[in-house]
């Protein structure tokens, strides 16, 4: 499951930016995800992007970029073409939490991520005292802020892997449904203009 032969697939490919507060952890997953193994990682200045397969023929490039003020400043830069958000949540540090639920909703906010489906990764469960999924999905008003999209919030693991495998197979399949909701749009959208065009010209006849 090599970067090359990612290159190389010729199959689907979706981009997923994985967004969250500096120290959340994105860089550590990124990296369990990619190599399934821990690596030292520093803050993030700019972004790092992988890609991973995700099951035969469909291939998901993720974008971590860095959570650091100057960098969230530019965040919507990153939500265009996008077919699945990664938002990723340190649980276990609750003087933070206001203000990752504030920028969460912000992104939620922007027109260019408008029904893009969302994870929630509640990360650092081995931490004593970190916020379980539940709680994290009340403190985020998930219900209210994502109801007109797909969302799941996963507990997670960054250094041991816990729940690494679900939340990649869960952002796998929404971001596949949400590629080929956009394609069939597409096409109708194509259709329609091109009757548009027939009958306009059947009219100038």
């Amino acid at each position: 499951m090599g970067l090359q032969n990612a290159k190389a697939s010729s199959g689907k490919r979706t981009n997923i930016v994985m967004l969250g507060l500096d120290s959340a952890g994105k860089s550590t997953l990124l990296y369990k995800f990619r190599y399934k193994d821990v690596f030292l990682t520093m803050p993030t200045i700019g972004f790092n992007v992988d890609m991973i397969e995700a099951g035969k023929d469909f291939t998901l490039t993720i974008w971590d970029v860095g959570g650091q003020k100057k960098m969230r400043e530019l965040w919507s830069n990153f939500l265009e073409d996008t077919d699945g958000l990664l938002y990723v949540v340190d649980s276990s540090d609750k003087r933070r939490l206001d203000k990752s639920r504030r920028e969460f909703e912000l992104i939620l906010k922007n027109d260019s991520i408008k029904n893009v489906p969302v994870v929630v990764l509640a990360n650092k469960q081995d931490v004593p005292g970190a916020l379980n999924a539940e709680e994290i999905t009340r403190k985020f008003k998930m219900k209210k802020y994502c109801s007109d999209r797909n969302w799941y919030v996963q507990p997670c693991c960054a250094i041991t892997g816990e729940g690494l495998p679900e939340a990649l197979q869960r952002v796998a399949t929404f971001a596949r449904q949400y590629s080929k909701s956009k394609e069939t749009f597409t096409t109708l959208r194509e259709l329609n203009a091109c009757q548009g065009f027939l009958s306009s010209t059947s009219g100038d006849s």
